[in-house]
């Protein structure tokens, strides 16, 4: 099950399965919704399928991937869950340390685990291994980055999924007037460490919205700092300011209904469990992941790192 949907990846690793909720962007987890299909069988606990598993017996698949790939290691799981052993993690690091032709994603929701477990290993000299912080919204950025980046890793990256807010992390990116002097005379100035920006919506169906304000918002920041940006698309939601979309009142029924033309395929939408109006008036109604792509302003963002 090393194949991957996940577009910023080319394989997923899971030697660590399972999870429990931190903050509110663990409310519709994909991980554990697909745990639970799964349950009793590829490992995953009859009981609890989403309970911390380790399996050990997948330790050594990256061994096997002939072809250089981008891997995200515990795409099901947290690998610096409280309930990770130590030993467990280290049996990880090995394989990764050995492995130099595969590149290592990791993300966690718990930067100061992984700082503590991790800041005593000499990473920076690992190319091939990347750090991550998940977060949702300006309070979980304020909360988790900073610890990221006292982390001494050669790079860092933050994934904006869901996201459920703006975020403004202008404070954590590089500094391109600092960088350009230190290029000029062969410093490495690093007055800040975020390599790559992912965004993306929830899917699912409890999916909530995501505004494309604030996709473009982080798009922009990344652009003027120099950063790549990965925007991974809308979820179930699409905004109307993207859609053709012409209101229909039915005196017949106590709601508003709204139909829109998504690629010349009309549809019927009832507002109050499909639509969801924001602060300003305008609306993003639930099509669903297909049909609402991953286009921002015309066009798909796949930048990644060099």
């Amino acid at each position: 099950m090393s194949q991957t949907k996940i577009e910023w990846a080319d394989k997923v690793w899971n030697p660590i399965t399972g999870c429990s909720p931190v903050s509110k962007g663990c409310q519709n987890c994909y991980a554990r919704r697909f745990a639970y299909r799964l349950k009793g069988r590829y490992g995953y606990p009859k009981n609890d399928p989403f309970k911390v598993t380790f399996h050990p017996d997948r330790l050594d698949e990256p061994l096997h991937w002939k072809k250089p790939s981008r891997i995200f290691v515990c795409s099901m799981g947290d690998l610096f869950h409280e309930d990770v052993k130590y030993t467990w993690i280290e049996s990880i690091m090995e394989t990764v340390i050995v492995e130099t032709q595969h590149l290592f994603l990791f993300l966690t929701k718990r930067p100061q685990r992984m700082k503590d477990i991790l800041e005593t290993w000499k990473l920076w000299a690992k190319e091939n291994l990347w750090l991550g912080v998940s977060v949702e919204d300006q309070p979980t950025a304020d909360e988790r980055i900073p610890i990221l980046l006292q982390i001494p890793v050669a790079h860092r990256f933050v994934s904006v999924e869901p996201m459920l807010g703006s975020v403004d992390l202008h404070y954590w990116l590089p500094d391109l007037t600092a960088r350009a002097m230190g290029a000029a005379i062969n410093v490495d100035v690093r007055s800040s460490m975020i390599d790559w920006v992912i965004v993306g919506s929830e899917t699912g169906p409890h999916a909530r919205p995501l505004h494309p304000d604030w996709v473009r918002s982080l798009r922009d920041q990344c652009q003027a700092a120099g950063v790549p940006f990965f925007f991974k698309g809308w979820g179930e939601w699409q905004h109307d300011t993207q859609l053709e979309i012409k209101i229909i009142r039915d005196p017949n029924e106590p709601f508003r209904l709204i139909q829109f033309g998504i690629k010349n395929i009309s549809h019927t939408v009832n507002l109050h469990t499909e639509g969801h109006e924001w602060p300003n008036g305008s609306w993003s109604l639930r099509v669903g992941k297909k049909k609402s792509g991953r286009l921002l302003d015309g066009q798909e963002w796949n930048e990644m790192p060099k």
